[in-house]
């Protein structure tokens, strides 16, 4: 009996001790696993991490090439990267709600939305322009203000965004807009003053542009995921942190952001034009480009809408309503990319050859789907559109830099924004229209007719103009008897080709010199003594001190880079020899 229980407990002891052994083992099996894992998950971190500080280096090399780190084109390209993802965040956050495509509606809905997005526009053109333009030594943090501002509404439309208030998000949402075409137009006035001296302006814009469009093309997705994971509020409060951090970035710009160019007028004393009469009379280069811009935005706005009733109606065969404007939407997309990327590498390109160039190429590109009306012609022309579209305002926006200045600058570009959008709204009014009553072939030969109209017109004024220019040059060459001259030599200085002017009869000062004309007429900016300007070709070199270097041979210091006048042109000065000191 007592031996019995003795192997009972020997039995049960030596169970338990194998089910503690067995139990221990399993734990130091979790702890290795744990381990494991979290080494794996460290690994994988510092991956990531190392990948994204590769990606930032690499995007940092990118952005501050050329020269464009020394002068704020580099930090200004990365902080208008930012706010585009933020807006694409909220985009992607408000899509399905209010703001839509409006596919499988009404004409008369169609027609609202079109109405609705005019309004920034319409806003900015007459108020935020002019109120850039006041504050012009203040950009960075006009800047900033806008970013700050999209920040607490977003915060705002976050808190709205659960009840569903449209009250609140409609009115939060037009705002942003409004800042951000604001945000836009700032951008675009501060670049002559960030540009180095390697980058045209046309490939400057393009920079911008496309990283832009690389940001929010990025952040989409990743907004469109997060808001069906944790809901739409959850990635307003993201772009809420998103525009606040940027805010903070606008304000470490470089100061020379804030500086004006040249304020001429008010040096010399004369009378200042008033703003509106400036802002109006903004010349023919700046006019023909808006206007060649105008005919390609309405083109655009045409596409969008009659295609796309068109494909509603079921009058463009080929795939299901979805594939087909899925096709389009790619198609359109992949243009405005390309025209980015193309406009980044266009060096040696004239802006005003650009225009006119991108003009006659979505006029070819109309005519084709107008004789031969298939999806893929269909898709070929909303490819070229966008193309097109992308292309001439980057064009566009480099003329205007180019030719406006600094004291209206901000205001033509809220005015630009605002007709290029009436534009668009125009156009696609037009092909909602035409889609009552036309087919796909007619409505496409009617807008074909309507730009190459359009693009005839633009180059008859364009030759126009040039020889208005020639003949009042031959004019003033037969006048005064002389060829023009080369150089931009002073008339009083030694050398000058010009004749001198004849002596008053009472000894007094010399009478008015008679008109020579000039090959290059002289920039408004120098303001230097017509001595230190007059060219020194014919006077005798004073000998060069001993010691000074170069067997008594003066050196000559190499010509200046060009400079801006501020109205659009720009020379190379001469610099006269002079001897080493």
């Amino acid at each position: 009996m007592g031996n019995g229980w003795n192997r009972a407990r020997r039995v049960v002891g030596e169970a338990s001790r194998r089910t503690g052994r067995a139990a221990a083992g399993a734990g130091r099996g979790t702890v290795r696993a744990g381990r494991g894992a979290g080494r794996a998950a460290a690994r994988a971190g510092r991956g990531t991490a190392g990948g994204v500080r590769r990606m930032g280096r690499a995007t940092r090399r990118l952005t501050h090439a050329q020269g464009a780190g020394r002068t704020g084109l580099g930090p200004l390209i990365e902080l208008t990267a930012g706010q585009s993802a933020g807006d694409a965040l909220v985009t992607a956050a408000l899509a399905g709600t209010l703001f839509k495509l409006p596919v499988n509606e009404a004409r008369g809905q169609v027609a609202l939305y079109l109405l609705i997005t005019m309004i920034p526009f319409v806003v900015v053109a007459p108020f935020v322009g002019p109120v850039l333009d006041r504050f012009r030594s203040g950009r960075r943090f006009v800047m900033a203000g806008t970013l700050f501002g999209r920040g607490l509404l977003c915060f705002a439309m976050a808190a709205a965004f659960v009840s569903g208030d449209p009250v609140t998000i409609f009115p939060a949402a037009l705002a942003v807009l409004v800042l951000s075409k604001a945000y836009s137009v700032s951008r675009a006035a501060i670049m002559p003053n960030v540009l180095p001296a390697d980058i045209p302006l046309v490939t400057a814009n393009a920079r911008v542009a496309l990283f832009a469009l690389v940001a929010a093309g990025v952040a989409v997705p990743i907004g469109a995921g997060v808001s069906a994971w944790v809901g739409g509020d959850w990635m307003l409060r993201g772009a809420t942190v998103v525009f606040l951090l940027q805010g903070v970035w606008a304000v470490r710009l470089p100061r020379h952001v804030d500086s004006p160019d040249l304020e001429e007028l008010r040096e010399e004393g004369e009378e200042r034009p008033h703003r509106w009469r400036t802002l109006l009379n903004v010349g023919p280069v700046v006019t023909e480009a808006m206007r060649a811009n105008m005919a390609i935005r309405a083109q655009s706005g045409f596409l969008l809408f009659y295609l796309l009733f068109l494909v509603q109606d079921g009058k463009l065969p080929g795939q299901a309503p979805a594939v087909t404007i899925g096709l389009l939407a790619v198609a359109a997309g992949a243009g405005g990319l390309a025209g980015t990327a193309v406009a980044s590498r266009m060096r040696r390109r004239s802006p005003q050859v650009i225009v006119l160039a991108t003009l006659a190429l979505t006029t070819v590109a109309t005519i084709v789907p107008a004789v031969v009306f298939t999806l893929w012609t269909a898709v070929a022309v909303a490819l070229v559109a966008a193309f097109a579209q992308g292309l001439g305002k980057l064009a566009l926006d480099a003329i205007v830099q180019r030719e406006i200045g600094e004291e209206v600058r901000s205001s033509t570009f809220g005015v630009v924004e605002a007709i290029l959008q009436i534009t668009w709204v125009a156009g696609g009014l037009f092909g909602l229209l035409l889609s009552l009553f036309a087919g796909g072939r007619t409505g496409l030969a009617v807008m074909a007719a309507l730009l190459g109209g359009s693009f005839g017109w633009l180059v008859a004024r364009r030759r126009g103009r040039t020889m208005a220019v020639e003949e009042r040059v031959q004019a003033a060459r037969s006048a005064s008897g002389a060829p023009a001259v080369t150089t931009v030599a002073g008339d009083d200085a030694p050398g000058s080709e010009g004749p001198a002017a004849p002596p008053a009869p009472d000894g007094g000062p010399q009478g008015p010199r008679p008109a020579v004309p000039r090959r290059t007429a002289r920039c408004p900016a120098d303001r230097r003594p017509a001595a230190r300007r007059a060219g020194r070709t014919t006077a005798p070199r004073p000998p060069t001190r001993a010691g000074s270097g170069g067997h008594g041979a003066p050196r000559s210091p190499p010509d200046r880079p060009p400079r801006s006048c501020g109205t659009g042109t720009t020379r190379r000065t001469r610099r006269r020899s002079t001897p080493n000191r």
